[in-house]
């Protein structure tokens, strides 16, 4: 009778503990989302700030964010699913795979205000490059690398040891093995850690107040040339995301409707880090019930 009423009492408070969670999560969105969406138009989402007078917009501050997002993923998918290749598949229980397995879960520990120290030291001083989209999208990928190794390890170890020996029954080498069967069957899980990591890069703000700084030059969205000054697809000019317009325009923000706009960012990061966590789950969703029935 006892082992029974502890049983309810327990379930009762883990219940409890997850309404407590929804209640705070949805409280939270539902402050944020109330506040920003009045803000929100496509002259906010498209104009340039203001630094003196009302109406500012995030155009350059949005543009940014997702121009840093692409560069950042373009460094940390190769090398993510490169580690998580090389642990599950090459790496043998030893001081270097321990080894190795540490320095990750250290790098994923790591405050991300210490990322940014780090990047300014590296990539603005040491490399001469100054505040820069680039040295950003460096630092985030030292940031959310531990992540996409270790997603893309699990995704590789799930797949069944039984495709990879009928492969190799056949003659196919160990590399055409991992390329043409074993990446294939892991594809699922390995896309949803990448959509995952982006959302994550998509919203820092401390390490890139360090690297990519807190202003952007005027530029011109007629010139394509990555390499001109004034070209938004230059990675060597400054960039302020998103996230740190948000921590701006509230710490250093003198316009009259500073808590409008910081308001109206804070929900466009909001709805695109939610957006960025539904779609990790659809495709999570598609890609299994397209591997379930490809096995039946």
């Amino acid at each position: 009778m006892t082992a029974k009423i502890v049983d309810r009492v327990m379930t009762a408070v883990f219940y409890l503990i997850a309404a407590l969670l929804v209640v705070l999560l949805v409280g939270l969105l539902g402050y944020i989302l109330a506040r920003g969406l009045p803000k929100l138009s496509w002259t906010f989402l498209t104009s340039p700030p203001q630094s003196l007078s009302a109406g500012s917009g995030i155009g350059p501050q949005l543009f940014n964010s997702i121009y840093m997002l692409f560069l950042t993923m373009l460094f940390t998918v190769p090398i993510g699913v490169g580690g998580g290749i090389y642990l599950a598949e090459y790496a043998r229980p030893g001081r270097l795979t321990d080894t190795i397995r540490a320095a990750i879960e250290v790098l994923s520990s790591l405050p991300s205000i210490v990322v940014g120290l780090f990047g300014l030291i590296v990539f603005v001083y040491y490399t001469g490059w100054g505040y820069t989209l680039m040295g950003g999208a460096l630092a985030l990928m030292l940031f959310n690398l531990p992540l996409m190794v270790r997603t893309s390890e699990e995704a590789i170890r799930a797949v069944p040891h039984e495709q990879r020996e009928a492969s190799l029954a056949l003659g196919v080498s160990r590399w055409r093995t991992i390329t043409d069967v074993v990446l294939p069957s892991a594809l699922p899980g390995i896309v949803t850690g990448a959509i995952l990591t982006a959302g994550r890069a998509f919203g820092e703000a401390a390490a890139l107040i360090f690297t990519a700084g807190m202003s952007t030059p005027r530029l011109d969205f007629h010139d394509w040339n990555p390499l001109s000054p004034t070209s938004p697809f230059n990675p060597f000019r400054p960039g302020e995301t998103l996230a740190v317009n948000i921590w701006k325009v509230n710490s250093e923000g003198l316009i009259p409707d500073a808590k409008e706009v910081s308001a109206g960012a804070s929900a466009v990061l909001v709805i695109a880090v939610l957006l960025f966590n539904l779609m990790a789950r659809f495709l999570a969703r598609v890609f299994y019930r397209r591997m379930t029935a490809a096995k039946l």
